[in-house]
């Protein structure tokens, strides 16, 4: 049986439907297609039409393809030109040749689709563009794309559509099965995509906001994150409370811009109440699935009503989406957001007399609202009347409304109840305690925690979302964005930076390395006593100097008019007069770094850490704060950094250890890395803020085919860290390096190191030179 897929007023289908006027002969059904195009076709025009429909027939492609360009290219005339129509045969010929047969048959009628959503014909040819993309890199997924074709251009503009896909080809790679299931909507993340193309607010769009904004209001930070894909379709469009995570829907369908905002907010802002007042989780017992509801139901209304006295503001917030109307069947459904609404709208009116009961139980002046039990004997009473009227409730497609709501299954125990009353207060208290990925309290103060959560301009660069660390006892994991060049957009949310406890090594191999370069760490020392960095200081009354200190000279004025001797220091003068710097040395640790030198035979590694130790000694020496880390990947979702010394720790034998034990594997994931460093320079309060990368190839990943990709990422960053004032700098260890080295950070921000033996010796003195 065809598959087919119907999509407004066309119907797309694997195999042609014939109108009952043709002939049956395929030849003599192309040659009637070809005859009746005589007359949507100009006279120039129709012999180069008919050319193409006879290339098509000749080249072997079956009896199908041909008839389905000659009877529907026409169509593209009367919505676009002659031209394009024309020129569309070289796809369908593309198509029938990369993919198959089915899909180059199936693309003429798409692409009528596509030009009467369009309407342009610029519009339509970015669109075939992009089909020919598909067609080089993800052929498999051709014939899903084009079956959903009234889907997609009916929501995405053309570009949209190319950054939807390009979004799909980045995270698939080459593997066909994931690009199917990308291109087919089976895998989640790709509506996810298509949700965040169309413009939509999608979670992770807001997600620190949302933080925030929680944090703020309830003085609360529990983890929060999107649904897992494995969730229903019904659960995944309403927020869920579960063994102490928040689980908030990707989108909300329906809601768009300002308003999508607004419903993010609700749902966080009751999230919030919950966790506050929602004290007790209900035992099941016996109740029935309506009775289930209405209880949660009530004990949404309670905790907003709590809510409400505290904070009279969310009234409004919450009282926007409530738009049930007194009015229409006597649905169970419809019944539960009218009585929804009636708890909360002092002006709702509603004749209803199940409605009328609900609302005056639940506002009885003896009722406790403090009180959760409260909840349970209404909503028992209240489903007993339901039971009585016979209204039908399906438990199984019921969903929770208004849409900010969640799905209460958080207040529910649906195991084994005996004592659970006396012990109840699980899921919430627990849902309260700090997430240890949001808040470190080991390695920061409050008050330094507060002022990095209150630093708008740097917040803007946290583009990110922590994640769960369940891999490994010891990881942090955190997501960033990646910048695509062929979009002209970062993908948010994209790459995933895992922090690794480093291995130990020799520390007294460092003692060793200083040891052996002993001239060297006597001239560093020489040069080190002469070197400020510092914002310039005015000093004034000063013998000499570069400019009048006008207090100074009316001061000598003064005196001698007054017989006196003036004061000959009567300049001023600017001056560093102390050290004001911190710098973040991120060393890549990529497979190739196992490398020989062949005038040495040392690792590249090797003279990395004997570099590093130098360095750090010269630092450490100079009183400037410091952080050293490293960093590889194996793919977006795993780059690994690794924390050698912190910019609050010594620089100690842990962190000497922690140097000496780095092993070169993986790949060069350098933009990620150089995000994940940054934010530990943004907390830095010094004048001048140096990342200092030291890297010995092109930035390159597993799941990486384009070349030009990373490059143009690590770029974008170095933008990015420059306008938060951060300055950065690379010390290339590639000799053929220079141009995707300038091009990532300037040519003035690079030093290639030709000789790698040499590296140690150059490293320090060129730190020296670059904070004088």
């Amino acid at each position: 049986m065809a598959a087919s897929t119907t999509r407004g007023k066309y119907v797309i289908s694997s195999h042609s439907q014939e109108p009952a006027q043709e002939p049956g002969d395929p030849d003599e059904r192309l040659v009637f297609l070809i005859n009746e195009g005589k007359h949507l076709f100009p006279n120039e025009y129709y012999p180069l039409w008919e050319t193409a429909c006879g290339k098509l027939s000749h080249a072997g492609y079956g009896a199908l393809i041909p008839l389905s360009y000659a009877r529907h290219s026409p169509k593209l005339v009367k919505i676009l030109n002659s031209e394009t129509a024309i020129n569309f045969a070289a796809t369908v010929s593309l198509a029938a040749i990369k993919v198959n047969r089915a899909a180059a048959e199936l693309l003429p009628k798409a692409a009528v689709i596509a030009a009467h959503e369009l309407k342009s014909t610029q519009a339509f040819t970015s669109w075939v563009t992009t089909i020919e993309e598909l067609i080089y890199n993800a052929p498999e997924s051709l014939l899903a794309v084009l079956e959903r074709t009234q889907k997609i251009v009916s929501t995405l503009t053309p570009d949209q559509f190319r950054a939807w896909v390009l979004t799909g080809l980045r995270s698939t790679g080459d593997d066909a099965l994931r690009q199917i299931n990308y291109f087919s909507f089976t895998d989640p993340e790709s509506e996810k995509w298509f949700r965040h193309e169309a413009g939509d607010v999608v979670f992770t769009d807001l997600d620190r906001r949302l933080k925030l904004y929680l944090l703020s209001l309830w003085s609360l930070r529990p983890p929060i994150r999107d649904l897992p894909a494995s969730t229903s379709p019904l659960s995944l469009r309403r927020i869920s409370i579960s063994n102490g995570v928040v689980r908030v829907p990707e989108v909300f369908p329906g809601f768009h811009g300002e308003q999508a905002e607004k419903i993010f907010r609700a749902g966080l802002a009751h999230v919030g109440a919950h966790l506050v007042y929602s004290t007790k989780i209900f035992p099941l017992g016996e109740l029935k699935p309506i009775q289930v509801a209405l209880v949660s139901l009530l004990e949404d209304a309670r905790v907003e009503y709590l809510a409400i006295q505290t904070f009279p503001g969310l009234r409004t917030l919450w009282q926007q989406f409530h738009v049930a109307k007194p009015s229409g069947p006597k649905l169970v459904p419809l019944l539960l957001s009218r009585l929804a609404r009636a708890l909360i709208d002092k002006e709702y009116k509603d004749k209803d007399g199940w409605v009328q009961k609900g609302r005056d139980m639940f506002f009885d002046p003896q009722n406790d609202m403090t009180d959760p039990a409260m909840c349970r004997s209404i909503g028992v009473l209240l489903g007993n009347d339901l039971g009585q009227l016979r209204a039908q409730f399906n438990a199984k497609t019921y969903v929770v409304e208004p849409a900010y709501r969640d799905d209460n299954m958080g207040l529910w125990d649906f195991g084994d109840q005996q004592g659970q009353e006396e012990d109840s207060d699980g899921i919430f208290i627990e849902a309260m305690r700090m997430d240890r990925e949001e808040v470190e309290d080991d390695s920061s103060s409050e008050q330094e925690q507060d002022q990095k959560e209150n630093d708008e301009d740097e917040q803007q660069y946290h583009a990110r979302e922590s994640t769960d660390s369940e891999q490994r006892e010891s990881e942090v994991a955190v997501r960033y964005p990646e910048y695509d060049y062929l979009t002209g957009s970062e993908r948010p949310n994209w790459t995933c930076v895992l922090e690794y406890f480093p291995d130990f090594g020799d520390a007294y191999k460092i003692e060793r390395i200083l040891e052996k370069h002993n001239n060297l760490v006597n001239r560093i020392t020489k040069l080190i006593q002469t070197a400020k960095v510092s914002l310039p200081e005015r000093l004034h009354r000063q013998s000499v100097g570069e400019s009048l200190d006008l207090d100074a000279c009316v001061n000598a004025v003064i005196s001698r008019r007054m017989g006196d001797t003036p004061d000959p220091r009567i300049y001023s003068t600017t001056e560093r007069k102390h050290r004001d710097l911190s710098v973040m040395v991120l060393l890549d640790i990529s497979n190739s770094t196992n490398d020989k030198v062949q005038v040495s035979g040392t690792s590249v590694l090797e003279l990395e850490i004997q570099a590093t130790s130098l360095l750090a000694y010269a630092m450490s020496e100079l009183n400037d704060p410091f952080a050293i880390s490293a960093f590889c990947s194996d793919g977006k979702e795993d780059v690994h950094y690794y924390r050698i010394k912190d910019f609050n720790s010594p620089y100690d034998t842990r962190a000497r250890a922690h140097l000496a034990g780095l092993h070169g594997k993986l790949s060069t994931r350098m933009g990620a890395a150089m995000r994940h460093a940054t934010e530990d320079l943004v907390a830095q309060r010094t004048h001048r803020r140096l990342l200092l990368v030291i890297s010995d190839g092109e930035p390159s990943d597993i799941d990486v085919d384009d070349q030009q990709y990373l490059v143009e990422d690590a770029r974008k960053v170095v933008r990015s860290i420059s306008r938060l004032g951060i300055d950065t700098f690379c010390v290339g260890l590639d000799a053929g390096g220079d141009n995707y080295l300038h091009k990532i950070f300037g040519r003035k921000n690079v030093a290639v190191i030709d000789k790698l033996e040499h590296l140690p010796e150059k490293l320090p003195l060129l730190y020296l030179r670059l904070t004088a």
